[in-house]
């Protein structure tokens, strides 16, 4: 039942995660009073994503430092910057910028391990980034924003990396520890049916966080298709930036492939969270408006990186 759930959910993910919006949106007033499990959601997210990975996925650094190290550059320098650039020029509202660059800034995505499966990426390597972006995050994020907010933005940054470590350090430590001590029995029993819940729950921490962004939704206009617009340029960008420096810089397909996804794809989740939690809802817009384009976006680099293989083959 549970894995079927699971494929269902997958195969629509696409469709049910902007649906979510939708309903949070919609019932904005119920989700005011459910923000409370926002971030027990997130935290079970995490720990259900963590579960198949190993501390030894670390030790993948000492043979690819260099790809590891220009991964997070990559996913915490050159896209916030790009993405500050961009946004500064095209609107003059300092808390879209923020929202911009908080929608970049924010870790890889546990889910791009998906991708780089199916397309024969190079999967410890994956993991291993996963890893340390994920266990760098609480200070990485904190920094980024109080860079961007500057004075005009009040941040509670120690709350911020308290919350970010609850969140997301913490269930990743336990998940790790879990697949370590049972010696890997508690993934291969649990996992395939915690999947499903996990899903389940990013939809529930979408459609929650949604009522933030209600009130600019309701009045649909030219700014804000300008705002989504320029959402899925930046996420096309990030995708074809890494696309373009695997395939002439690494030249080596399963390097190139992780690098797509784990470059591409973002944990979104905890951007919302942090936008809705520490800044005014206008910075949420441009974070939640990436969920619309994520795995569609994955779907078709995914396309893209199968039909080179093929034809570096032939």
């Amino acid at each position: 039942m549970l894995e079927k759930l699971n494929v269902f959910l997958q195969k629509y993910i696409a469709i049910l995660t902007p649906l979510s919006l939708v309903l949070g949106v919609l019932l904005e007033h119920i989700g005011h009073h459910l923000l409370f499990l926002v971030s027990w959601l997130f935290a079970f997210m995490t720990f259900a994503g963590s579960l198949n990975m190993k501390f030894k996925d670390v030790k993948i650094f000492v043979k690819h430092p260099v790809i590891i190290l220009f991964s997070i550059a990559f996913l915490h320098i050159l896209m916030p910057l790009w993405a500050y650039l961009l946004s500064t020029v095209i609107f003059d509202d300092h808390l879209l910028t923020v929202g911009f660059v908080l929608s970049v800034a924010v870790p890889t995505g546990v889910t791009s391990v998906i991708w780089i499966n199916i397309c024969r990426g190079n999967l410890p390597l994956g993991l291993s980034i996963i890893l340390i972006d994920t266990l760098l995050s609480p200070f990485i994020i904190p920094s980024i924003l109080r860079i961007v907010s500057g004075e005009k933005i009040q941040l509670d940054v120690v709350s911020l990396i308290i919350n970010l470590l609850l969140m997301i350090v913490l269930p990743t430590i336990l998940g790790i520890l879990a697949n370590e001590l049972s010696k890997g029995e508690i993934p291969k029993k649990f996992g395939q049916k915690l999947a499903p819940l996990s899903k389940l729950c990013l939809f529930s921490v979408v459609m929650i966080n949604s009522g933030a962004i209600a009130p600019y939704l309701k009045n649909f206009d030219s700014h804000l298709v300008s705002v989504l617009l320029l959402v899925l340029f930046i996420a096309v960008s990030g995708y074809m930036f890494a696309l373009l420096i695997g395939r002439y810089i690494l030249k080596n397909h399963p390097q190139m492939t992780t690098l797509v996804f784990t470059g591409g794809m973002r944990n979104i989740a905890v951007g919302v969270i942090v936008a809705t939690t520490y800044f005014p809802s206008k910075v949420a817009m441009p974070v939640v408006f990436g969920m619309l384009f994520q795995q569609v976006l994955a779907s078709v680099f995914s396309k893209l990186i199968m039909n080179s293989a093929i034809s570096q083959e032939t």
